[in-house]
């Protein structure tokens, strides 16, 4: 196993490093003045555009998509550096136009749309030009389970007829956002895992109504996160992504991925965090000594890089094993990170903000947004409980083989 990087890997982390220290850090309190200024909790603030400009220029661009013809042409492995590095700003991701729900949106479009779907939705998206969501999870349905969803796509003629509710359906409040890839129910018959297909739905779609945009922990995020109602939503039948019934295998080829890159730009956060607590500690006295030379605050530190660097090495692996044997040799592994990597960030960001006192939740800082975006990586994309327990029965058919 070698985790080394390459000459090309290592000079994309350098020109990245670069455009952060010299754009995007700078751009931060300039993206919250603009939108203090807009009074609008979507608006698209003009830094975000020079930001996405500059990057392009710099080569900095769909740097995710393994697949040269669409992207960078990197492997799982070595966009790994580079989307932790990412992870350090909240406005990094969009700026290199690697941000999710779009960068999931690109990657399943590339695998599975056909020639028109790419054509028409594809390919702004590389561009830039417009932006996307994934609407599968559902208010009265538990979505740990993807076969679960109860929303209704209905064949007539040359059309489909979807019915039902979708909620958390991140960036549907952008007005940017120019369609949305809906995962609904084609059929009650056949195995479980056949019944579901996903569908392509253009936004301002009559019968389409965005009822509200759900908060996180009070923060009300730019892209959104839609409560949608479909009613009588009518769409062409050529919307239809691959077949009926794939709908579930085109979910989890999307996730696989979308996964190991939240627990990639976790690690970023995590990092950001730890560089602020070194900083706070090292500025700051109490009773006459600097707080980083107080046994506790050190010991925190140390315990932050220990914690950080274990799981970098663990998502390193999962990456290596998605390159070399593929997604499901490497399921297990990607379910250890997704459950890892939130919980060691959220335990620095947590020890950052309380070295920081009272600025640390305030939004003087971005660590206390940096903490409620974090806790909800324990749900997102499979809570905790559900990643744990297939590791569990990885773990206990591997020892059954073993026996045998």
């Amino acid at each position: 196993m070698d985790f080394s990087f390459s000459t090309r890997v290592a000079d994309a982390q350098h020109r990245l490093l670069t455009f952060m220290d010299e754009c995007v850090y700078p751009g931060e309190a300039t993206y919250a003045a603009q939108m203090a200024e807009a009074g609008d909790p979507h608006h698209v603030a003009a830094v975000l555009e020079e930001l996405k400009h500059e990057a392009r220029a710099r080569g900095l661009w769909n740097l995710f998509l393994p697949d040269s013809e669409y992207g960078a042409g990197l492997t799982v492995h070595e966009y790994a550096p580079l989307a932790e590095i990412m992870g350090r700003s909240v406005l990094a991701s969009e700026a290199c136009n690697c941000s999710p729900p779009d960068s999931g949106n690109m990657e399943l479009l590339a695998r599975y749309g056909s020639p028109e779907q790419k054509k028409q939705w594809l390919e702004p998206l590389l561009d830039g030009t417009i932006r996307s969501a994934f609407a599968m999870t559902e208010p009265d349905r538990a979505s740990s389970d993807a076969t679960n969803i109860a929303m209704r796509f209905v064949r007539d003629g040359d059309e489909y007829v979807l019915n039902g509710r979708k909620w958390w359906t991140s960036g549907a409040l952008d007005p940017r956002c120019a369609f949305l890839i809906v995962m609904g129910r084609t059929s009650d018959d056949g195995p479980r895992h056949r019944q579901q297909s996903q569908i392509i739905v253009p936004m301002g779609t009559e019968g389409l109504t965005v009822l509200r945009n759900l908060p996180v922990f009070g923060y009300r995020h730019r892209e959104g996160h839609g409560e949608i109602e479909f009613r009588d939503v009518r769409v062409p039948a050529s919307n239809l992504i691959g077949a009926e019934g794939d709908g579930f295998a085109i979910a989890q080829g999307r996730l696989g991925p979308g996964r190991i890159h939240h627990c990639m730009r976790t690690i970023g956060a995590a990092e950001r965090a730890l560089e602020m607590m070194i900083d706070r500690s090292v500025s700051r006295s109490t009773f006459g000594t600097a707080i980083a030379d107080r046994a506790n605050v050190g010991d925190r530190i140390a315990q932050a890089r220990i914690d950080i660097d274990m799981v970098r090495l663990l998502t390193l692996e999962a990456a290596w094993l998605m390159d070399t044997v593929g997604y499901k040799q490497a399921a297990s592994k990607i379910a250890a990170i997704k459950v890892a990597a939130p919980e060691v960030a959220l335990r620095v960001v947590d020890q950052a903000i309380q070295i920081h006192g009272g600025a640390g939740v305030s939004d003087d800082t971005i660590l206390a947004e940096l903490w409620a975006h974090l806790r909800t990586m324990r749900i997102v994309d499979g809570p905790d409980e559900v990643h744990r327990m297939a590791i569990a029965r990885h773990e206990i058919r591997s020892r059954s083989k073993q026996d045998a």
